[in-house]
């Protein structure tokens, strides 16, 4: 009879009850995950084509001095999160699976974090701007952290285990987080050894001649002689009360190209009468390379950028005649 049959454990129930123990599963996968991000997004970065900005001495010690809030608010926000989504999560996953399956099953867990996360992660792609591969690979990492998360409390609640408290857990998360953590920072630096990161093209003087424009009408061309032209390219300086003021230059002068200790500090140097020509740095990739000068302070990540500017013959006719 089913008054003798074990009566099926309600999930709603399970989390109220097990409130503080699923609260500190989730808090605590929420934190192991987070670091594994900053990890892998450091690592992305790196790999990114970047312009090398130096890092601010006061930015760092500030960033060292706020590390205490950063965490606390770092656990509101892994908090909240456990309660409105992991939480809720758990529930209608529990739901679902006797509604629809006559019993709780763990894939409802991944199959609703993907539904749930999609809107989200179609509008953050959207608002960005980012690519259709760029919002997938988003919405898989939030699915998959979303899921790793609530499966962690998930076995908080299942009947036919050995019942485990929230310090067990958290002991037990602790352990395999930090192994998590060392084995992905260990590939983070042989990645990095490896040479993922980003290395600007080693130019040289043949390189390095030839005409580069900034897309808007100014180009500086640069011939194997050592003299250089400038058309409208813009040079800025700061004004008196530390304003970025641009100027438009036009004229000719000379250049040369120095080769420093390598890719980072290599440097064209270019003169032009008339004109506060800054020293030029390289971006870019071997079959695309930039040269680029920092637009004002170099911690305001702002470049104004010049692209190589390749000229293609003309096509011609049947005849042979240049198409006009």
């Amino acid at each position: 009879m089913r008054s003798k049959m074990q009566e099926p454990v309600q999930p709603s129930a399970g989390v109220r009850d097990r409130f503080g123990a699923v609260l500190t599963a989730s808090m605590s996968v929420l934190s192991v995950e987070t670091v594994i991000g900053a990890i892998a997004l450091f690592v992305w970065g790196q790999s990114q084509e970047s312009a090398g900005l130096a890092y601010n001495p006061l930015g760092i010690i500030l960033l060292i001095l706020m590390a205490p809030f950063l965490v606390a608010a770092g656990a509101v926000l892994a908090a909240l999160l456990s309660i409105c989504v992991v939480m809720p999560l758990l529930v209608t996953a529990g739901w679902c699976g006797r509604r629809f399956c006559g019993r709780e099953t763990w894939w409802w867990v991944p199959a609703l974090a993907a539904t749930g996360s999609a809107p989200l992660a179609l509008a953050t792609a959207v608002f960005v701007k980012a690519n259709a591969l760029e919002g997938l690979g988003g919405w898989l990492t939030a699915t998959a952290a979303l899921t790793a998360t609530a499966l962690v409390a998930r076995r908080l609640l299942l009947p036919d285990r050995p019942r485990l408290s929230g310090s067990a857990m958290l002991g037990r998360v602790a352990m395999y987080g930090t192994l998590a953590v060392t084995a992905v920072g260990s590939l983070a630096v042989i990645s990095l050894y490896a040479g993922i990161g980003y290395e600007p093209p080693q130019l040289g003087v043949e390189a390095a001649a030839g005409t580069w424009s900034d897309g808007k009408g100014g180009t500086l061309t640069l011939m194997p002689d050592g003299t250089a032209t400038a058309t409208r390219v813009e040079t800025f300086e700061l004004d008196d009360s530390f304003e970025t003021v641009m100027h438009e230059c036009t004229g000719t002068g000379t250049w040369e190209y120095d080769p420093g200790a390598g890719p980072w500090s290599q440097e064209v140097i270019i003169s032009v009468d008339d004109c506060r020509m800054d020293t030029w740095e390289v971006l870019g990739t071997s079959e695309h390379p930039k040269l680029f000068v920092y637009i004002g302070d170099p911690d305001s990540w702002d470049l104004y950028t010049l692209q190589r500017h390749h000229q293609a013959l003309p096509p011609r006719s049947r005849q042979g005649e240049p198409v006009s």
